[in-house]
């Protein structure tokens, strides 16, 4: 049982009792910690120094930030909840920093479909990506898109590419990308655009991000799009979906992945200033943020998920449902919610050799929870 030290935690512990923490971590036995794992800052989830690394952790009175974000869910374990009976009198006067995306929440964004539907009622997306040399990747996001639901989903890749993406899926309907002019026109009837997986950053992927931009249609970001944009400056948009992993969150902030992961909350709020829209900043509890809303955070997902293409799938799910509820806001918080449910759901065999193709599968019944 781990009792050492509390929530008020800051920076890292004094030498002897790191050696406590040592000894604790060293013992080759199951710990259960209290409260929170001693060393671990309850508000950033920093580690700093030494922590407890925790079998499992019993929090009282209410969620600690902490548990859930940075080191948290690395030292934390299990998590469960003890509110200790105790009911506030009033309401309390302090906001929450974060909301559990809950499945509750599938369901408000994708509910029944009429019986009379058709494809055209569920939305067109294009996914703009996959240079030379890498058509998995967008026939990753094309898959993912159409099991989430997305009515009709056009891919515009290399030349080169469509012929292996139209072999494996061929639901995709399939554009060569080999001027701004046929990107522009496979544009026209899209409702969501989607760009950046396998995209490159060679002079052909320039300017298909460039003639992307010009739109004023919603778009789901990714990948080395958002590494373009890194490089040559961010024209902030109300009405996209950024989705970084820490590398690219860094390269957007001009600081390091290590800086985004000592503090993700506070470079999730300045990804959402310098970028508008909604930010989803991908990792161990990724979290979803957009001007004037408390951030929201998923805590389904495993390490197994740590493999090529994820990432790629994540897009497609997010485009795939905002073309059918139209509210960036709520795809994004529940195309990471599928995305993780759908990554839970694979792994029940093992995490490690867990495929971006096997998350993509999982996700048609994730989205009809």
């Amino acid at each position: 049982m781990d009792a050492l030290l509390g929530t008020g935690v800051r920076g890292g512990v004094r030498e002897e009792l790191a050696q406590v923490i040592r000894a604790i971590n060293n013992c080759k036995l199951p710990v259960f910690s209290l409260d929170v794992p001693s060393g671990l800052d309850a508000d950033t989830g920093a580690a700093a120094g030494e922590a407890v690394r925790a079998e499992a952790t019993v929090t009282f009175g209410g969620l600690k930030t902490g548990l859930f974000v940075g080191d948290g869910p690395q030292f934390s374990g299990s998590i469960f909840f003890d509110d200790l009976e105790l009911t506030a009198a009033q309401p309390p006067g302090f906001t929450a920093a974060l909301t559990r995306i809950v499945e509750a929440e599938i369901h408000e964004a994708l509910p029944r479909r009429a019986r009379a539907a058709n494809k055209g009622d569920f939305g067109r997306v294009l996914i703009v990506g996959s240079g030379a040399g890498m058509p998995g990747a967008v026939r990753l996001a094309g898959e993912a898109c159409l099991r989430s639901g997305a009515g009709l989903v056009s891919v515009a890749v290399a030349a080169e590419n469509v012929a292996p993406i139209a072999a494996g899926r061929p639901e995709l309907i399939c554009l060569a990308l080999e001027s701004e002019a046929l990107l522009l026109e496979a544009m026209k009837p899209a409702e969501v655009i989607a760009i950046g997986p396998g995209l490159g950053r060679t002079s052909w992927a320039r300017r298909a991000l460039a003639a992307v931009l010009t739109t004023d249609k919603p778009l789901v970001v990714d990948a080395d799009a958002l590494n373009l944009l890194a490089e040559e400056g961010i024209r902030p948009r109300d009405n996209w979906i950024l989705t970084p992993h820490p590398g690219e969150a860094g390269r957007l902030l001009g600081i390091s992945a290590e800086e985004v992961q000592q503090d993700r909350l506070g470079a999730l709020a300045r990804l959402i200033e310098r970028c508008h829209g909604t930010v989803v900043l991908k990792g161990a509890g990724t979290l979803v943020g957009a001007p004037g809303r408390t951030p929201g955070l998923c805590e389904r997902g495993n390490p197994g998920m740590a493999s090529a293409g994820m990432g790629d799938v994540l897009t497609g799910a997010i485009a795939g449902i905002l073309a059918q509820c139209a509210d960036p806001w709520r795809a994004a918080r529940v195309g990471v919610l599928v995305h993780a449910l759908a990554g839970d759901a694979a792994a029940r065999g093992g995490e490690r050799g867990l495929l971006a193709g096997d998350v993509a599968r999982e996700l048609q019944r994730c989205v009809n929870l």
